[in-house]
């Protein structure tokens, strides 16, 4: 079984990809590697952010990452807050915080399209590799479930009378912008075997 770093400090992140993985790798958090830093994300854009992780990881290790960076792009507010996402109500990063300032901005919105977005940056096993993925749905007008993490319980995804937030792990997973952009790595993945 091939190690890999996932170079996040989420708890949350780090737990879902490890359920999605399951036994094809052995991802190891940035705490087994030694690795206690905070991971910069200076970049504008989920791209710049999951490259610039990953090679502060692999610099500084020598050991095959990914990291990842996601965002909550939400059509009436042009984007927003996008790259954002984890710190759109202030530096705190606060989940409860971010909905509130989002159920807000959209108070007198009709338009309630969304999609998330995760772009994983692969570093460490030939060139770097980047592998995106993406669901759409809407942003519901209140709180719906008791799972998930950060805008979870605000987003429904198309086709669905659920959001991710009352959702199983593994239903969310086999559907999740996250959960798809991880399948993209696993198969790239597997053809280094």
């Amino acid at each position: 079984m091939k190690k890999i770093c996932f170079a996040t400090n989420n708890k949350h992140k780090l737990e879902e990809v490890k359920q999605i993985l399951k036994n094809k790798f052995e991802v190891l958090s940035l705490e087994q590697i030694g690795c206690l830093d905070e991971l910069p994300e200076t970049q504008d854009t989920l791209e710049g952010n999951s490259l610039q992780k990953a090679d502060f990881v692999f610099t500084r290790f020598n050991i095959p990452c990914f990291a990842d960076d996601t965002g909550l792009e939400v059509e009436a507010l042009k984007g927003a807050p996008g790259v954002y996402s984890a710190r759109y109500a202030g530096p705190q990063r606060n989940s409860d915080d971010n909905i509130e300032l989002l159920l807000k901005n959209l108070a007198h919105q009709d338009n309630r399209a969304a999609r998330f977005r995760t772009v994983i940056t692969l570093i460490g096993v030939g060139a770097t590799q980047n592998f995106e993925g993406v669901v759409m749905g809407e942003i519901t007008k209140d709180r719906r479930g008791l799972t998930g993490f950060g805008y979870d319980p605000v987003f429904q995804p198309r086709g669905f009378s659920r959001t991710f937030a009352e959702m199983t792990s593994e239903e969310k997973n086999s559907l999740s912008h996250r959960g798809l952009a991880v399948e993209k790595l696993i198969t790239f993945l597997k053809t280094l075997r």
